[in-house]
């Protein structure tokens, strides 16, 4: 289930996902940027691990980083995923994107003792309005501190690339944006966490995502590929593969799609629920 949040904290929050497992967890979980961060929150006492054995807290806060992460699940737990516009947590906390790229870490770490709080509250609520509420009031306290927030330059940038689906060169945004382009690059890497160029390209691979998504069965690859700016279906496999680790076919066919960056393999019955509401 995904969940908008209240306008007020849509400058720092994309939405909520609600998802919860089922059958047999042991299962490999493929997250893959989208050029967005966020905060998980598991609401049972489980472990998660990377794919190189990493226990990670109940609840944690990953940064942008630039390769696929590969997490297993060992046994069945709803869990809440907080997912943050792509400069929303430098607006909502002034935190340099920089601190946390590449980076798993604590909630509580990141957030102090409410957060510890916040997560009991989440554990312990039962209906999903209540835990929305409880996350809403959890953000709005914080942007009480930050009232102050005026729409700001990257903004106007970020909606100009998504606009135009990540389409979109450094030149023309330093056309666009009257800056420079050290300064518009060094307000990314502030901000989001990494450069113009790759957020651009990480657009453009969830343009081409919802075309495939959503394609007939006269459509074929080839032209989805061109009305996504790719220049050939070679280009496309490759910027694919960079960011998934498979190929378009294999994200089709061989995956249950959880959310827009996150899926699970298939080799028995589909494991998650609840988050089919692409957008």
């Amino acid at each position: 289930m995904q969940i908008l949040p209240p306008e007020v904290l849509s400058p720092y929050i994309k939405h909520y996902l609600f998802l919860e497992s089922v059958g047999d967890p042991h299962k490999t979980l493929r997250l893959f940027s989208d050029g967005n961060t966020g905060i998980v929150f598991l609401l049972e006492q489980v472990h998660l691990t990377t794919n190189d054995g990493q226990h990670l807290p109940s609840s944690f806060l990953y940064g942008q980083f630039s390769n696929f992460q590969d997490l297993v699940l060992t046994e069945q737990t709803p869990f809440i995923i907080v997912v943050f516009q792509p400069d929303g947590l430098y607006k909502l906390l002034g935190i340099s994107a920089r601190e946390l790229k590449e980076q798993i870490v604590a909630t509580q770490d990141v957030f102090g003792q409410p957060a510890k709080k916040l997560y009991d509250s989440l554990r312990h609520l039962k209906q999903p309005t209540e835990k929305v509420n409880a996350l809403n009031s959890f953000f709005y306290e914080l942007t009480i501190q930050r009232k102050s927030l005026n729409p700001t330059l990257l903004s106007t940038i970020l909606q100009h690339i998504t606009y135009h689906k990540g389409l979109v060169t450094v030149e023309q945004l330093v056309h666009y944006s009257g800056y420079t382009e050290r300064h518009v690059e060094r307000i990314f890497a502030e901000q989001v966490g990494m450069s113009p160029k790759k957020f651009g390209s990480i657009v453009k691979l969830h343009s081409f995502l919802k075309l495939l998504r959503h394609k007939t069965a006269e459509t074929n690859l080839t032209t989805i590929c061109y009305q996504s700016g790719y220049f050939d279906q070679s280009h496309l496999i490759r910027a694919f593969k960079k960011y998934t680790g498979i190929t378009p076919t294999e994200y089709l066919n061989s995956t249950n799609k959880l959310a827009v960056n996150f899926m699970e393999f298939k080799d028995g019955p589909n494991q998650m629920s609840g988050l089919y509401n692409f957008s």
